[in-house]
């Protein structure tokens, strides 16, 4: 599976496959160029000193500053050419990822991936335009400078030699000791967003509820091991930046100590003592920057790691054929449900058929499967065994955005999403049709309320906005389930916030639903839900126990209530 996900990245990084030879020839020049500085200061100490010629200083400077410019102008157009090839690679992959994000929370066995993928690919793209990706393209020509500096003599090429090996090896055991504290620091950053997160989310009821105290206690405590963690991964990762810094310093120092050595007994120039020097700083640079910029390596190649078994875990969902408009003809065929991230089957062999005009109110306890079975119906989960199918085609073989304009869906809890009204009941669509918002609005009875809003349809509301109240929220969302002209309407406990003029208005909605010809399907516990219901379905511990009219089994269950209640009076006689 990581294969392929792996293999699906390296695609994508193909992309910018010619940009990244462009980088790789500006690296070339770049640290050619680097070359100008140490050639400068031979030249300087060994010509123009010796010469005391001011027409020589003033040429070389002039050349240095023009060679500078161009060096600067190369590493700055590199620069932003490395900012783009990170910018398509993210911009390649975001539907990518965000749809295997969205789609992991409806599989059985979902990859823990799944959670952090959009920071992944984030944290991949910042390792694309970072200094250490830079630092890489230049740490081939490190040995170029090595070379110079052998070229000086040799004591020094090996005093270079040996200090870079040294550099090397504490790269490599940074590398090693602070994988795990890195990986630690990650995860309890990312529980302590989530967790402050879900605060946010409910932060209604826990100031109601008085648990501020508490759930900060709670926040606090999922904060501090999420500092802990980062402080102990930023002082391993700290510790040998500094020593990296400490170790370069001194290897220049020592570089001009063994040319001065070497000068005093005339086996080298004072020029290439300082250029020595210079060429060792440079040489070394690449190393140093890699050593200090290891935490946004490490972030970048898990990021890697987990995009890899994420989108190898979750295909690319498949090219599927243009259906026609479906008619309102449903099938459910033995069908059987896992929930995701559960082994137990909430629903177990399900069937029923409904016919065009039809409503159906699906009744049951508390956990019998209702919510299950409108997930189901709406796509959001797949069944485990049997078919639903949706004027003969299973649900499968419509494109998801599709299947969601053939079905609309009211969820138990309505969420809105920060925009105007107008945006949310037209699915925030970016191009939403006036006429066809205005239509749903008028067949949810939400028209009028909407009107006496300070701004209307353009009101703007948010996640969690409290200007709406449940009621008024609960419509938008029937409108919404509604706009598009779904031939399939499906409500999870919709008067749940209801009072009796919203519940008056729902049962009217639906009559003219029926009356257009297509189905309802209505989860419900209250009684007035089902009121405008010409069939019913009775779930009980996730099977079915009756389907039919409604009443037909309305009686009968009472029927069977009844001399349940007989028996057990005869029984209680006995005993």
């Amino acid at each position: 599976m990581k294969q392929k996900g792996e293999a699906e990245l390296v695609d994508a990084r193909k992309e910018s496959r010619q940009l990244y030879w462009m980088v790789g020839i500006f690296s070339f020049f770049v640290n050619l160029l680097m070359l100008t500085g140490p050639l400068y200061m031979l030249n300087v100490y060994d010509r123009v000193l010796s010469s005391r010629s001011f027409e020589t200083l003033i040429a070389l400077s002039v050349l240095v500053a023009f060679l500078y410019s161009i060096m600067g102008i190369l590493d700055y157009v590199r620069g932003r050419v490395m900012g783009r090839v990170g910018a398509r690679f993210q911009a390649r992959l975001d539907r990518r990822v965000f749809g295997a994000v969205l789609r992991a929370t409806t599989l059985n066995r979902a990859p823990r991936e799944a959670a952090t993928g959009l920071r992944d690919l984030e944290a991949v793209q910042r390792l694309i335009t970072s200094p250490a990706l830079m630092a890489l393209f230049d740490l081939p020509w490190a040995p170029l400078f090595f070379w110079g500096i052998f070229i000086f003599h040799p004591l020094m090429g090996l005093l270079a030699i040996v200090g870079a090996v040294i550099l090397i090896g504490v790269a490599l055991f940074n590398q090693l000791t602070t994988k795990k504290p890195l990986e630690e620091a990650n995860a309890a950053s990312f529980a302590s967003e989530q967790m402050g997160s879900q605060i946010r989310g409910e932060s209604e009821m826990v100031h109601s509820l008085g648990m501020r105290g508490a759930a900060f206690d709670r926040w606090q405590i999922a904060r501090g091991k999420s500092l802990d963690a980062t402080i102990g991964a930023a002082d391993a990762s700290g510790t040998f930046t500094a020593m990296t810094k400490s170790f370069r310093l001194f290897l220049q120092s020592a570089m001009l100590g063994l040319g001065a050595y070497l000068v005093l007994m005339n086996e080298l120039s004072p020029g290439a003592m300082i250029a020595g020097s210079i060429l060792l700083g440079r040489g070394l640079a690449p190393i140093e920057l890699l050593v200090g910029q290891w935490a946004v390596f490490q972030k970048g190649r898990e990021g890697w790691r987990r995009l890899a078994v994420l989108l190898g875990t979750i295909p690319e969902d498949e090219q599927r054929m243009q259906l026609p408009k479906p008619k309102a003809r449903l099938l459910a065929d033995q069908v059987t449900v896992v929930p995701p991230g559960e082994k137990q089957a909430s629903l177990r062999l399900i069937s029923f058929e409904v016919k065009p005009g039809q409503a159906v109110g699906v009744i049951g306890t508390s956990g019998a499967g209702k919510s299950t079975l409108a997930r189901v119906l709406t796509g959001v989960w797949q069944p485990a065994g049997g078919k639903i199918r949706l004027d003969g085609a299973a649900l499968d073989q419509y494109d998801p955005d599709v299947l969601g304009q053939h079905i609309g869906y009211l969820p138990q809890r309505v969420q809105l999403f920060d925009g105007t009204i107008k945006e949310n009941i037209a699915r925030m669509s970016m191009q939403p049709d006036d006429a066809e918002v205005v239509k749903a609005a008028r067949k949810a009875a939400a028209h009028e309320m909407i009107l006496k809003l300070p701004d209307g349809y353009d009101t703007r509301v948010s996640a969690n906005t409290g200007r709406l109240s449940g009621g008024q929220i609960q419509r938008i969302g029937l409108a919404r389930a509604m706009y598009g002209d779904p031939v399939v309407l499906v409500l999870d406990e919709p008067n749940s916030n209801l009072d009796n003029d919203g519940s008056s208005a729902l049962n009217q909605a639906i009559k003219t639903l029926k009356s257009e010809g297509k189905i309802v399907f209505i989860m419900a516990h209250r009684p007035a839900a089902i009121q405008e219901c010409d069939m019913l379905l009775v779930i009980e511990a996730g099977a079915r126990r009756a389907f039919g009219p409604k009443d037909e089994v309305l009686s009968e269950m009472v029927k069977n209530h009844n001399e349940i209640k007989r028996s057990a009076g005869k029984t209680g006689g006995v005993s």
